[in-house]
């Protein structure tokens, strides 16, 4: 159950409830936006037709707009697992939890043994569910052309890297695997125990960077598929963890609430607002956590649980489950695909269990 955490920025199950708000965003909208009627997204680039029918789509609401919704601003689950990710480097590994394991030599644990023991759990995860899609792939109608290049780098998790990289990582959802090993790289080799002031350069200059391509050009669509678009809510992080207070009045996080919520919908609308979208995101998502009655935090905190595997089993569901929806049932296609995923990632977590993780060697 979620207990207050006064002396804690956030505890164990008020990050597991921020991973469950996340993981239902990223399932919900990487199904969502596979429909002909829905809003696409701007993710990796920005298309000011999308961000126009989206306004239009709230100016004159129906019975699809909560798709809609889910359509447009799903993915933004993503930017709140980098927040995540970066503010647990900090809490293990920067000495702020007591549990923090000191080597008995005194010794530091090398760049090299910390990357491989994050490359070797995204790994099992990561393969676990590709030969998961891959199988239901090539049972269902229109299966994947894999080339060898595309299959090796997604094992070696640097797909991110090759050209057109949205047209050789498949299942689609797979790219947050080589984003993640890259900023393993980054904060290890640049940020770990470093001045804040490094992390703050880093997001300026990644950010500033962005905005100087095409709002819906290749090479913007290159950069966020890599690092350089996911450092922002990375670096947020980072910082929150190292230097972050949280009051304990329920009206701050009203506030905070309410303004977030606005400036997503505002800083959507136009291209260089949205690249400060998930800083929003995640203060939402922070407050929402603080405000939400305790029927709800605990449903999400077991969502939260399982969401490493929810994720890598959704889209071999939405590979089989989808066509319901194409025939129309778009609501009756959404609720039975979120079910058999929450089923199946419950199965393939057991799985998972029973397949030992490889240890980077002791120092």
């Amino acid at each position: 159950m979620i207990k207050p955490s006064d002396s804690q920025l956030l505890n164990r199950a008020e990050c597991n409830v921020l991973r469950g708000i996340a993981i239902l965003g990223i399932v919900l909208h990487n199904y969502t936006h596979w429909l002909r009627p829905m809003v696409k997204e701007n993710e990796y680039t920005f298309k000011q037709g999308n961000a126009d029918r989206m306004a239009e789509l709230l100016s004159q609401p129906d019975w699809y707009l909560p798709a809609q919704l889910l359509s447009f601003f799903g993915h933004y689950g993503v930017p709140i697992f980098l927040f995540l990710s970066a503010f647990g480097l900090v809490m293990k590994y920067e000495q702020k939890m007591p549990a923090t394991p000191v080597p008995p030599t005194g010794k530091e644990e090398s760049a090299w043994s910390f990357l491989r023991q994050h490359f070797l759990k995204l790994f099992k995860l990561m393969l676990t569910g590709f030969v998961i899609f891959v199988l239901v792939d090539g049972m269902t109608p229109r299966p994947h052309h894999y080339r060898l290049l595309d299959v090796v780098a997604q094992l070696g998790m640097f797909n991110n890297l090759l050209p057109h990289p949205e047209r050789v990582i498949w299942p689609g959802p797979y790219w947050f695997f080589g984003l993640m090993m890259q900023l393993y790289v980054i904060y290890r080799l640049l940020l770990y125990r470093r001045s804040s002031w490094w992390v703050v350069c880093l997001m300026l200059v990644c950010t500033a960077v962005q905005m100087f391509f095409s709002p819906a050009g290749e090479e913007l669509n290159y950069l966020r598929y890599n690092f350089v678009g996911g450092v922002l809510p990375f670096g947020l992080g980072l910082l929150f963890a190292r230097h972050g207070r949280m009051p304990t009045q329920k009206a701050y996080y009203c506030i905070v609430l309410v303004a977030a919520l606005l400036l997503i919908f505002l800083m959507s609308r136009q291209f260089l607002p949205w690249f400060f979208v998930p800083v929003a995101v995640c203060a939402a998502a922070i407050a929402a956590v603080k405000l939400l009655p305790a029927g709800l935090l605990g449903p999400l905190e077991w969502v939260g649980e399982i969401s490493a595997v929810l994720f890598i089993v959704h889209p071999a569901v939405r590979k089989v489950v989808i066509p319901l929806s194409h025939q129309g049932e778009i609501y009756a296609g959404l609720l039975i695909y979120f079910i058999v995923s929450l089923v199946l990632a419950l199965l393939v977590g057991q799985l998972l269990k029973r397949i030992p993780t490889p240890k980077s060697k002791k120092p």
